[in-house]
């Protein structure tokens, strides 16, 4: 049987850690994907060590060497940073070792995660706007249709499809704007700040910072291995752009249903029902829907945890990790498959115009035409309204009209215009 590793910090205490306890605290499994970043600021860490004259170059040049060819490979160990230590020891014996100087597992969590974290702001950032291309190419190709807008889901005026799908990008827009910003937040490295004070072997933190590609590195120890503001920042940003998604899915719901029938899924992103035949079921929509929900509940119960925590480290800061990973994994796999959806999506043009021309969403219209012939708008209104009430239904203007009177910037018969704009902003923030 395999002897369990001693924790980094077993000197301390004489009696050993009951196994219950160690698992219920280890979390190396769903920290594997730390590793790469781990590795990457352990050998800036020693780069600096040498810089600095606390390592030789024969012995930073070994370290960084096992460092480059070191796997995942986690024997019985408390975290990563142990296993890492761990690995290196076997290879290297005593110089192993000398790899934690001035370093505390505090700033090495910190940085690997902030790191990490702006890995992950880009990927989401990247899989969003892949779905809001997906929006402006089938608004290029379908964008003429018309269709009626809702407020309160009745219908209320003519829009064409064009415009609906821009303004759901548009949305998209803010989203990718949000991961910009947490990615930014990210990058600050705590790498020097040690467990909580620093440490007195003349470190450069700057240098590691610059290494590391990081914008600056941090002001006060403290705060550097105690703040997790910048995953609250990455998992706010997923949490709306899942609010964003659950509103897609509601709409691609109700869209495809017979009731309203405006738009039909491809049958590779639709189930099927085991016991009727008939059926040809949104569960990417609904699953969507329901995984906003869950991002919700991860949002909360992060700012629920870090709300309680004294000056500086605490080990509750472990848990933030694993609800971040899961959050970022939720609106990329969202993301991606509603990207395929919307490609594949086939619209009904024809149900969808007569939504729209059922004689009344152009009522607004013959209000604004007897304003333009003089009247208030308010006495329009009655009159128009009056009308409508007696049963009146309303051909001129056509739907067609209606839209086109419509030109002016961001409104629906301008959405090419919209279009253009959407693109060349992504193009700004998504390269």
């Amino acid at each position: 049987m395999t002897t369990r590793p001693e924790p980094l910090w077993s000197g301390r205490l004489e009696q050993g850690l009951d196994p219950q306890v160690f698992d219920f605290s280890v979390l190396v499994e769903r920290d594997r994907r730390l590793l790469p970043y781990d590795l990457k600021a352990s050998m800036v860490h020693v780069r600096m060590l040498e810089r600095q004259g606390l390592l030789a170059e024969r012995d930073a040049l070994a370290l960084q060497e096992a460092l480059a060819e070191l796997e995942f490979a986690p024997d019985g160990d408390e975290d990563i940073h142990a296993m890492i230590e761990r690995v290196l020891v076997e290879r290297l014996g005593e110089l192993g070792k000398r790899v934690h100087a001035g370093r505390s597992r505090n700033d090495q969590t910190a940085v690997a995660t902030r790191l990490w974290a702006r890995d992950a702001a880009g990927q989401a950032a990247s899989a969003v706007g892949a779905l809001a291309r997906t929006l402006v190419d089938r608004a290029r190709g379908d964008g003429d249709l018309v269709l009626p807008g809702y407020t309160h889901l009745q219908r209320a005026q003519p829009i064409t499809l064009g415009h609906h799908l821009a303004a759901h990008a548009t949305a998209l827009l803010r989203d990718i704007s949000r991961f910009g910003a947490a990615g930014e937040a990210a990058a600050v490295s705590p790498l020097g700040a040690g467990a909580l004070a620093g440490s007195s072997l003349g470190l450069d933190p700057e240098f590691s910072a610059r290494e590391l590609g990081m914008t600056a590195s941090f002001e006060n120890s403290l705060d550097a291995v105690s703040d997790r503001d910048f995953l609250l920042d990455l998992c706010y940003a997923a949490t709306v752009t899942m609010v964003h998604l659950s509103r897609m899915a509601e709409e691609l719901v109700l869209w495809t249903s017979q009731e309203f029938a405006f738009a039909e899924l491809a049958d590779s992103v639709a189930t099927g029902s085991s016991m009727m035949p008939q059926k040809k079921n949104p569960d990417v929509a609904e699953l969507v829907r329901g995984r906003a929900g869950v991002a919700i509940g991860r949002l909360t119960g992060l700012l629920a945890l870090n709300k309680g925590i004294p000056l500086s480290y605490n080990r509750d800061l472990q848990d933030t990790r694993p609800q971040a990973y899961e959050q970022i994994d939720a609106v990329c796999e969202s993301a991606e498959v509603f990207a395929l959806a919307y490609a594949t999506l086939r619209f009904d043009a024809e149900t969808m115009r007569a939504a729209a021309d059922d004689g009344r969403t152009v009522a607004t219209d013959v209000a604004e035409r007897l304003v333009v012939g003089g009247s208030t708008f308010r006495d329009a209104h009655h009159a128009v309204a009056a009308r409508v009430a007696r049963g009146e239904r309303f051909t001129s203007p056509t739907v067609e009209e209606a839209v086109a009177a419509r030109d002016a910037r961001g409104m629906p018969a301008t959405y090419r215009e919209q279009l253009d704009r959407i693109e060349d902003r992504l193009a700004g923030l998504v390269p």
